[in-house]
């Protein structure tokens, strides 16, 4: 029970402190995970629009298989962006293992099949009537695209808020690929299994507590996101 109240109040003394290493820490998650939404957002929401509106062969295959890419386990991804480079893999020459890069890699392989997934569901059942009203407003394909993205903003906001809690939230495969080093790969959740172990409560109970507070404001955009 005293690990526990020391432990928290010393992780409050971090938080409150503004602690160099724990902010660095906080930081280099946020950013590591924002920037692997916003890549795969390029191409995750396309394809999503596109699978959701389209009939074509093996389209159920094709959702099947998203489906199951929604709950890949992370370390999974994290073997394959290993074996791709590592110095033996065939992009072992860009020496991008143990790097900020090879995690963002890594979060890309696993947010992609949720924000396809929940684009996905939200065009599907609008997305053509959408487009046909475009189309008869005379719109070309590109401006009806564009229609569709913002009539359908809700469903693919909440995948961008989904995406971004399941690449903040991953351990194994940042941990697989980014090495857990002190100042340069190591974030939050890689952070709080390492200080655990350590006997560092204080420091993993401030990194836990910023956590769930993130974890808080993202399940407050999501249910904003649904309930529009």
């Amino acid at each position: 029970m005293d690990n526990i109240t020391n432990g928290f109040f010393g992780a409050l003394e971090l938080i409150l402190s503004g602690n160099r290493e724990v902010y660095g820490i906080i930081g280099l998650s946020l950013v590591v995970s924002f920037v692997s939404v916003i890549i795969s957002m390029f191409f995750s929401v396309p394809l999503g629009i596109v699978i959701g509106m389209n009939r074509f062969p093996f389209r159920k295959a094709v959702i099947m298989i998203i489906n199951t890419l929604m709950g890949l386990p992370p370390v999974i991804a994290g073997l394959v962006v290993y074996l791709l480079l590592s110095r033996s893999g065939p992009l072992g020459y860009l020496r991008m293992l143990h790097t900020p890069q090879a995690m963002v890699i890594a979060q890309v392989l696993l947010v992609s099949p949720i924000i396809i997934g929940v684009t996905l569901a939200g065009v599907k059942d609008r997305g053509n009537l959408i487009q046909k009203t475009a189309f008869t407003l005379g719109a070309n394909r590109c401006q009806a695209l564009w229609t569709i993205i913002k009539e359908c903003r809700t469903s693919i906001g909440a995948s961008l808020v989904a995406g971004y809690g399941r690449a903040i939230s991953e351990v194994g495969a940042v941990m697989l690929v980014g090495g857990n080093i002190k100042g340069h790969t190591r974030v939050m959740t890689t952070a709080i299994v390492l200080e655990t172990n350590m006997g560092n409560f204080d420091q993993a109970i401030a990194i836990g507590i910023v956590l769930l507070v993130l974890f808080f404001i993202l399940n407050i955009l999501l249910q904003k996101y649904q309930g529009a």
